[in-house]
């Protein structure tokens, strides 16, 4: 595994000067990601692309300078290459070319034979009909397709390209960064659970994503996802639930779905997290990866706003968290940063009486008492919304509007690292959540959160949920002594 995501050097087969082509794109995307390793170019016609001179054989690569090939060539073509690299010391492939089971029954036959034959070679056979690796740590973008996100904690294994390519782009739009991608495409040879064997003894890794649609032996899989749970978070998300999603899912590659409850099952005894959705994926991936888990199910939610309160309160009852009972001793402290209308309840809705220091103090007060277990901050971004207003309005500058807005927007910024801070400085997760995230990026509130490495959830009901797993799994974990 380690030639396929840190190999001392990348041989790109199939490379095309056409902009177009795939052969183009895996090129560009190695060189432009900031692979450091050496890089080697093969076509038929030679020539120079993107400043690399091309080689026709492989035979012309040095022995021993490449572990890896990214193979973009017809797979008429690739039995032969693998043949050609593996004379040159190459240990693992990753076959993007179509043309295999998703074909039919000679796709099938051409599969089969390509396993079998990587197999001999003693050649490790990613793919074949996938859209290539990721692996930050290497700065290895090898794949015929965007985005190249930004480092993290994060690894994911997909039997789907395009998943692959949806995490990215929430890793993109959050901050919240990758460590290594996969797209396993037919498996021929290697599966989702060969991935996740190797995330589970990678340091890079913090928490591991894959996405299913043919389970193939489940018994293994579910075998697999323990050994790893037992050591980090597995996120399963699972195509074919349905019998449509199932008909999809053997047109896409060739996948059988299995009985949806049985799986289920089999996940939750393993201790897997179990999402729905890639946007929840995403979610609780970013928690674990940049979160601590939580101790126990005890939460208090602290705004600056009711309505927020309200509907947070309602989420967690919903979940297998609970709202704490503001503890007296804590209630008694929090009367001293705030004014006599707070709520004196949980939520604590600080009603508007917040002055320069009372947010950064209070997160910190609420996630030091030992009864709470995680925080919720709600309303960050607030004040650099009014102070959007304002710069936009025909009065400024002027009126002396620059001081208050500058004042809102560094408030905010503070708000955005106290979160950060309260959560490093007691071992608990705080998380913040805005609609902001999405609707305004740039608003210094979300935009702090996000320098802080931590996500911004987009609302109240995704972050509570995202908490919710966090701690499922805590339980878990607890219940085996682990």
């Amino acid at each position: 595994m380690k030639a396929l995501f840190e190999p001392a050097g990348v041989i790109v087969a199939g490379v095309s000067s056409h902009p177009g082509k795939f052969g183009f794109t895996a090129l560009h995307n190695v060189l432009a990601g900031g692979y450091g390793g050496r890089v080697f170019a093969v076509n038929r016609d030679g020539g120079s692309v993107l400043g690399v001179e091309c080689l026709t054989d492989v035979g012309d690569v040095p022995a021993g300078a490449a572990d890896l090939v990214l193979v973009c060539t017809p797979a008429a073509a690739n039995e032969a290459l693998l043949k050609e690299c593996a004379a040159k010391g190459v240990r693992a492939a990753f076959v993007a070319s179509a043309g295999y089971r998703e074909a039919g029954a000679e796709g099938a036959e051409a599969e089969a034979r390509l396993a079998g034959l990587a197999r001999d070679l003693g050649i490790l056979l990613a793919g074949p009909n996938g859209q290539g690796l990721v692996s930050t740590p290497a700065q290895l973008c090898a794949q015929i397709v965007g985005p190249y996100p930004p480092a993290g904690r994060i690894s994911i294994a997909s039997q789907s390209g395009n998943v692959v390519s949806s995490l990215m782009n929430y890793a993109v739009q959050t901050g919240v960064g990758i460590a290594r991608a996969v797209s396993a495409g037919n498996s021929a040879s290697l599966g989702v659970a060969d991935y996740l064997r190797w995330f589970a003894t990678d340091d890079a890794t913090a928490v591991a994503v894959v996405y299913v649609e043919d389970v193939g032996d489940g018994r293994a899989l579910a075998s697999t996802v323990a050994e790893v749970s037992a050591r980090k978070p597995v996120v399963v998300v699972k195509g074919g639930t349905t019998s449509a999603g199932a008909r999809a899912a053997a047109s896409h590659t060739g996948a059988l779905a299995t009985t949806e409850r049985v799986f289920d099952g089999a996940m939750r005894q393993a201790g897997a997290v179990r999402v729905a959705s890639i946007e929840e994926a995403f979610d609780v991936a970013a928690t674990f990866a940049t979160q601590p888990l939580p101790a126990g199910p005890s939460v208090a939610v602290v705004t600056t706003v009711g309505g927020w309160g309200v509907m947070t309160a309602d989420a967690i009852e919903a979940s297998s968290l609970s709202l704490l009972a503001l503890p007296e001793d804590l209630r008694a402290s929090i009367d001293a940063l705030l004014p006599p209308r707070w709520s004196r309840n949980n939520p604590i809705d600080c009603a508007g009486g917040e002055t320069r220091d009372t947010v950064p103090s209070l997160l910190s007060l609420v996630a030091g008492h030992a009864e709470v277990d995680a925080v919720l901050f709600l309303g960050i971004g607030v004040q650099s919304n009014t102070a959007r207003l304002l710069r936009s309005g025909p009065f400024y500058p002027g009126h002396g509007l620059e001081r208050i807005v500058e004042f809102h927007e560094r408030q905010d910024g503070r708000f955005g690292a106290a979160a950060a801070s309260a959560s490093e400085e007691w071992g608990k997760p705080v998380l913040s959540a805005s609609e902001l995230a999405v609707a305004d990026p740039a608003n210094p509130g979300p935009a702090a959160v996000r320098a802080s490495g931590r996500l911004c959830y987009p609302s109240t009901h995704r972050a509570v949920a995202a908490l919710d797993h966090a701690w499922r799994y805590a339980r878990w974990r607890q219940r085996r002594s682990l």
